[in-house]
C-alpha cells in the first residue's frame, strides 16, 4: 500500500522603549542626564508554553497537553528522541502508543508510514483503544482490511501545526475527512480530544488522541 499525494511557526514580543515625553541628546541619554532605557529582549518561549499572537489565542510551539507528562523525558521514547526517528519508529518507543504500533504492525503499515513524507498522525493512547469491548477490539485486529481503513483514516497529508487546525476539515489517507476544532492548546478531531499534541517526528507530526477515530 503506497501513500498518494494530497491536494491541499515561537511568537517574537516586541520590545517597546518608553519616551515618557523625555527628549534625548545626541549621545543617547535622556535630557534629564540619566541614559535611556535600552530595548528589552525576550527569550524564546521553551517547549510546551503557549505564545500570544496580537490577531489571535496562544498557540503552542512545542508539545503540548496533559498526557505529554506521561512520555519519557529521555531516551528514545522522549520528545527529542521521537524527532529524530521515522513516525512508526518513533510510536514503538513511546510507551503511551504500545496498543497503536501493536495495530500498526498487524496491519502492515510500518513501512508505509515511516517512508512516508510530511505526514500528520492522529495517535490514539493505550487508554484510547482501552475503550473498545475486547472482543470487539480483537475482531478488528485480526481483519487486516478492517484494521488499515481504522489506521490510514488518523493520517492525513501535511505536517499540520496547531495553527493549521482550529476549525478543518482534512482528507484522511483512507479517503474520508477528519473535522478539527479548537484554539490553543484545546482541539479536538471529531470526537476525540488531542491530550498531547504538537509532537514532532523524522518524517511526521503527532497529535495523541483520547478516542480511536473511526470512519464512516
Amino acid at each position: 500500500m503506497k501513500i498518494t499525494a494530497f491536494t491541499a511557526t515561537a511568537l517574537t514580543a516586541l520590545a517597546l522603549t518608553a519616551a515618557c515625553g523625555n527628549s534625548t541628546n545626541a549621545d543617547g541619554t535622556a535630557a534629564n542626564g540619566a541614559a535611556t532605557p535600552a530595548p528589552a529582549t525576550s527569550a524564546a518561549s521553551p517547549a510546551g508554553t503557549a505564545t500570544q499572537d496580537a490577531a489571535g489565542p496562544a498557540m503552542a510551539d512545542g508539545p503540548f497537553g496533559t498526557a505529554c507528562s506521561a512520555v519519557p523525558t529521555s531516551g528514545k521514547g522522549s520528545f527529542a528522541g521521537m524527532a529524530t526517528d521515522p513516525v512508526a519508529t518513533a510510536a514503538s518507543n513511546n510507551p503511551v502508543l504500545s496498543t497503536l504500533v501493536a495495530a500498526v504492525k498487524k496491519a502492515g503499515l510500518v513501512d508505509t508510514l515511516n517512508s512516508a513524507k510530511d505526514i500528520t498522525v492522529f495517535a490514539p493512547t493505550n487508554d484510547a483503544f482501552a475503550k473498545i469491548p475486547k472482543t470487539t477490539l480483537d475482531k478488528v485486529l485480526a481483519d487486516k482490511a478492517t484494521l488499515t481503513k481504522i489506521l490510514t483514516y488518523h493520517v492525513v497529508a501535511g505536517r499540520k501545526s496547531p495553527a493549521d487546525l482550529g476549525a478543518a476539515s482534512f482528507a484522511t489517507l483512507q479517503g474520508g475527512d477528519l473535522t478539527v476544532k479548537g484554539s490553543g492548546e484545546d482541539y479536538t478531531v471529531n470526537d476525540a480530544k488531542v491530550v498531547c499534541g504538537n509532537v514532532t517526528t523524522g518524517n511526521a507530526t503527532v497529535y495523541i488522541v483520547d478516542t480511536v477515530l473511526m470512519p464512516k
